[in-house]
């Protein structure tokens, strides 16, 4: 007899008449307990019987049982649906299959699957071992098991896929000479406790923040490398999502991870603790997987969320890390971010009411996609070296400032624009790229575009509060016309602010002060009488630059709400690049403008033409200028340097590129010196030494590269160091507070001054609108398109220049001008007017298509001036 049957029997024969009602009762309610265990047992039983049946099947190729994975018209099921679905069958007591014979028995499938429990993280080898077994077996349950174990474990997966082999002293001495915060000493120590670890725990490896051994993609990482093999986990994923049913096991797992890692980051502080909790991210963004449908639902946006609480140094490692990749690797995980992204805003109607803003998947995507940004720019072609100095002088303060404190209106950004915390981490910027990896245009989300409310998206990017996120500070996403249109927003607030204080300031005063930048010219007179006016506010009160800009021509009625403003920048720019002046030289060979080294005109002059392009800027008018994309770096703080000849000399540049590529003897068959020669405004040869008696010295094969680098030094920089420092003083009077460094890129702000001149007359159609009764069928209406159309080129930019007060179309394109046709009276001999303020035409409805074309080219070939209708 067992213990349990005595253990039964003994309370039979304790039982006493006294006590035998309860002892009865009791007995009883121990039988009732049993059987309901044994019932829970035999239904877990049943249950797991269907589970195994919808997962693995019966292993039977002929089985019909709808409910068998083995059948030919079973659907796979995920392991959470499948859970579902065989709770369902065990209540409505569906057939359950045999165990077929070429199936491998139960209980050595339990055999299989308990070999593995012990398994808590993993290594390549480990994983080719278990998919090895599976594979002989022929179920992969154990696999799946042991995945979904690893990785919906954050512990599991920090330990995974370590680098086996220790940093030698090489590599050692090498991230010492890359991290002066981090001594030897302290490296040879990690590396030896690294190597301790590995002979206790085979397959983990090397705690350092070893590089990631691999192929060309990932190299030494130097002093910001991680811990795992990157290389190892790539061969992995690509053994096994090949799988379907492995597969739903990496999707399942990182459901399951993602809320407690993000747990772990926001509440624990995990990453100060363990640095190599990073790991984790490394692996799971190497699932090339990630942006399949089966992930953007709820997998991808929960840990997107989680990547998004990693601090700043971690996001900065992470940064470091991936620039090692390759360009087809970037974009990738580029492309991941943004599937999410795309997937989000089309699947919701976002609107004022329902911000993109507030949509956490759509926010924790884009603050991951600047961590692929940064890595982009960090991985392809940079220049952190050639950086323009300082002004020696700072921008004088308003004599305002002292009313502002004592009104509560304390300037803002005092201390300089926005700067991006990871930038400064990093310690790059984006001006700093000469190539990135991948084009900036990738990274622009134009469905994100579409729906993003602007004016609430820059209320919270000036507001800074935590618990909303401005796309503002993520500027690559989003297109030029979005940013300009934010730019358009914070010059608009500054210029109301500027006139509210500047009312405030007269009460307290007790004197009447002019709420405008008022600037009163002749047509004959506009240089001299502009830029004696500019000058004399930028001397008293640069702050009146930030005012609303308000042009008068002398002698004309014209008001300006705009257009007299677009008709006086131009009148400006023509007078200031006339080659007659010489403060600009013009080269014919590529259309554009350089500063004259050589010019009579004193510092102050380029002063005020900076201030000119900053005022277009700031009160969103388009100018013709034409300077080589050099200008516009080195306004964004980049030196010139020997690729930027590329487009501002051509000529040049060719020829230096030639020397560096001679095979030959460059000092034997060239016979050049460190001297230069240039020509002065008449012609006469100056002479310049690249070094100390550079006359003297030859250059050689060895000495070419400093002698090409110091010649485009001198030509972009040193030759023209006062017109520039100038020139640039003055585009940051005006400019200094706003968010234009921090928000476009050199090519953006080179659109955002010049406007494009791909003018697009079809998409400008596209966009017109109709007023006074005349609509698109109009048969005046459809005979003005076909004249236009037929124009010559230049006949349409007169017509542009007529209706809009620019030959130029805006940031966007023509479709992104709003002009209007208005009915201006029946048939007449009076010419088309227009009111550049607002792009309206005034057409009155000729009788013919010949009269049309007539009366609108006389209208456009002589048009000048202003004056009230």
């Amino acid at each position: 007899m067992n213990s349990d049957e005595r253990d039964c029997e003994l309370p039979q024969a304790e039982t006493s008449p006294a006590g035998g009602y309860d002892r009865i009762q009791e007995e009883s309610h121990i039988e009732n307990t049993e059987a309901s265990r044994m019932k829970r047992a035999a239904a877990k039983h049943l249950i797991e019987r269907y589970y195994h049946q919808l997962t693995e099947g019966c292993g039977n190729d002929s089985c019909s049982n709808a409910w068998c994975s083995s059948s030919r018209g079973s659907h796979r099921l995920d392991n959470n649906a499948a859970a579902v679905k065989a709770l369902e069958l065990y209540k409505i007591n569906a057939k359950l299959c045999d165990p077929h014979p070429s199936k491998k028995g139960t209980t050595m499938n339990h055999c299989v699957r308990d070999d593995f429990k012990d398994v808590n993280y993993l290594t390549e080898e480990k994983v080719y071992e278990i998919l090895h077994m599976c594979g002989e077996k022929e179920d992969y349950s154990p696999l799946i098991r042991v995945i979904g174990r690893v990785f919906s474990s954050a512990e599991g997966l920090v330990q995974s896929f370590r680098r086996s082999k220790p940093p030698t002293k090489e590599e050692l001495k090498s991230l010492q000479s890359k991290d002066e915060d981090k001594d030897e000493d302290e490296e040879e120590a990690a590396a030896c406790s690294a190597a301790a670890m590995e002979e206790d725990s085979p397959g983990s490896s090397s705690r350092l923040d070893g590089a990631a051994s691999g192929d060309n993609d990932v190299g030494k990482l130097g002093p910001d490398e991680v811990s795992v093999d990157i290389d190892a986990v790539r061969r992995v994923y690509q053994r096994l999502l090949s799988n379907d049913k492995i597969e739903a096991a990496f999707l399942n797992a990182l459901v399951y991870l993602s809320p407690n890692v993000e747990c772990d980051l926001t509440y624990h502080n995990v990453y100060s603790r363990d640095p190599n909790y990073l790991n984790l991210f490394v692996v799971v963004m190497e699932n090339s997987n990630l942006h399949s449908p089966d992930y953007l639902e709820i997998a991808l946006p929960q840990f997107c969320r989680a990547m998004s609480k990693l601090p700043l140094p971690a996001l900065a490692k992470l940064a470091r890390l991936w620039s090692h990749y390759s360009a087809e690797q970037i974009h990738r995980i580029m492309e991941t971010f943004q599937q999410l992204i795309t997937y989000k805003v089309v699947s919701n109607e976002f609107n004022s009411r329902n911000l993109v803003n507030d949509d956490d998947a759509v926010v924790a995507a884009t603050k991951c996609l600047k961590i692929v940004y940064y890595a982009n720019v960090m991985g392809g072609e940079v220049d952190t070296e050639h950086n323009e100095e300082e002004d020696d002088e700072p921008i004088p303060e308003s004599s305002e400032l002292t009313l502002q404190e004592l009104l509560g209106e304390e300037r803002r950004n005092k201390k300089g624009p926005r700067v991006d915390p990871l930038e400064t981490e990093l310690t790059i910027r984006t001006s700093d790229s000469r190539r990135p990896l991948i084009p900036f245009q990738e990274f622009v989300n134009e469905p994100l575009n579409e729906v993003l409310e602007m004016d609430k998206d820059y209320t919270f990017f000036k507001v800074e509060t935590e618990n909303k996120f401005s796309f503002m500070t993520c500027p690559f996403i989003l297109n030029a016309v979005t940013k300009n249109l934010g730019l358009y927003y914070d010059n608009r607030i500054r210029m109301y602010s500027e006139r509210r204080i500047t009312v405030l300031y007269s009460l307290v005063q007790g004197q009447q002060l002019n709420p405008y930048l008022r600037l009163k010219v002749r047509r004959d007179h506009i240089i001299d009488d502009a830029l004696v006016r500019l000058e004399m506010i930028a001397m008293e009160n640069p702050a009146d630059l930030k005012k609303q800009l308000y042009v008068e021509f002398e002698g004309e009625q014209g008001v300006d709400e705009g257009g007299v403003s677009k008709e006086f920048f131009q009148l400006v720019v023509e007078e200031i690049f006339n080659p007659d002046i010489g403060m600009f030289a013009y080269d014919e060979r590529t259309k554009m403008f350089w500063f004259n080294p050589s010019s009579f005109e004193n510092e102050g002059q380029f002063t005020l033409i900076g201030i000119v392009l900053g005022l277009a800027i700031y009160n969103n008018c388009i100018l013709d200028v034409h300077f080589p994309m050099v200008v516009y770096r080195k306004l964004m703080g980049k030196k010139g340097t020997f690729r930027d000849l590329a487009d501002s000399n051509p000529v040049l540049y060719q020829s230096l590129k030639e020397l560096l590529e001679y095979e030959g003897s460059v000092e034997e068959d060239m016979m050049i010196t460190f001297q230069i020669s240039q020509t002065d405004l008449f012609g006469n040869p100056l002479m310049y030494n690249l070094r100390e008696n550079g006359d003297q010295i030859p250059v050689t094969n060895e000495n070419r590269k400093e002698f090409v680098a110091q010649y485009a030094e001198y030509m972009l920089n040193k030759s023209v160091e006062k017109q520039f420092k100038a020139f640039r003083r003055g585009f940051h009077m005006v400019t200094n507070e706003s968010p234009l460094k921090y928000l476009f890129r050199p090519e953006e702000i080179e659109l955002l001054i010049c406007g494009s001149r791909n003018l697009d007359f079809q998409a400008l159609e596209e966009t017109t609108e109709y007023d006074g009764g005349y609509s698109r069928d109009s048969r005046i209406i459809k005979e003005f398109w076909e004249t236009l159309h037929s124009f010559a080129e230049e006949q349409k930019r007169l017509f542009l220049q007529f209706t809009t007060g620019t030959d130029r179309a805006p940031v966007g394109g023509l479709g992104k001008l709003k002009m209007i046709i208005a009915k201006n009276g029946p048939d007449t001999d009076r010419l088309p007017t227009s009111h550049t303020c607002f792009n309206v035409l005034l057409l009155p409805e000729y009788d013919t298509k010949e009269k049309l074309r007539e009366r609108l080219l006389k209208a456009i070939l002589y048009a000048k001036g202003f004056g009230m209708l």
